[in-house]
C-alpha cells in the first residue's frame, strides 16, 4: 500500500526507521549495512528529510546521526500512517480487549528498531492471557497484514526491571 504511494524503496525504508519509534537513532554508514543500499542513494533521501525539518541531526565525533523530529507538525500523522502500513493498529485492536488482565503491550524486536523484517514481535505484561484467544486473532490478524506476529508474555512481577529501553522497544498501549 504505502509502495504505491511513495515509489522508492528507500525513503521507505527510512520511513520506517525513524518513524515507528522515535527514539531510533542512526547514521549513514550504519543504514547502508542495514539497507543494503549504496550511501549515496541513502544520503540523498536523508538529505530531503532533513531539509524538510522531519530529521534532525546531530554530529557525532566524525558521524552524522539522525533522528526523527517529533517537534514536526506532520509526525503524528507520519508515525499513524506507519503503524498502520505495517498493521500494528490492527493487531492492537483485535487482542485488546479479550485477551486478559493485560496492563501494557510494547513493540520489540526488528520493527521497534525501524527495522522491517517481516516479523512484528510483542510484549504484553499483565495476567490470565486467554492463548487461545491471541492464537486465534494472530492467525486473522497475519493473514489481514501479510506479516508474522509473535507473543512474549510476562507478568507484571516478571516484568519489574525488565522494561524495554526506548531505541529497544516502544509502549503501544497501557491500561
Amino acid at each position: 500500500m504505502l509502495d504505491t504511494l511513495i515509489t522508492s524503496k528507500t525513503r521507505i525504508k527510512l520511513l520506517l526507521k525513524f518513524f515507528l519509534n522515535s527514539q531510533t537513532k542512526s547514521y549513514l554508514r550504519s543504514l547502508e549495512g542495514e539497507f543494503g543500499e549504496s550511501t549515496n542513494a541513502i544520503r540523498l533521501e536523508l538529505n530531503k528529510f532533513e531539509e524538510a525539518g522531519m530529521l534532525k541531526a546531530d554530529v557525532n565525533g566524525n558521524k552524522k546521526v539522525y533522528q526523527a523530529n517529533t517537534k514536526h507538525p506532520l509526525f503524528e500523522d507520519i508515525h499513524s500512517i506507519i503503524k498502520k502500513y505495517i498493521g500494528i493498529d490492527r493487531v492492537i485492536e483485535q487482542i485488546i480487549g479479550k485477551v486478559g488482565q493485560l496492563e501494557k503491550v510494547y513493540l520489540i524486536g526488528d520493527y521497534a528498531k525501524g527495522v522491517d523484517g517481516g516479523i512484528i514481535d510483542f510484549l504484553l505484561v499483565g495476567n490470565q492471557f486467554n492463548y487461545d484467544y491471541i492464537a486465534n486473532m494472530t492467525g486473522i490478524a497475519e493473514k489481514k497484514i501479510d506479516r508474522k506476529i509473535r507473543f512474549l508474555y510476562m507478568n507484571p512481577d516478571e516484568f519489574i526491571g525488565q522494561v524495554p529501553t526506548a531505541e529497544a522497544g516502544l509502549l503501544l498501549w497501557e491500561s
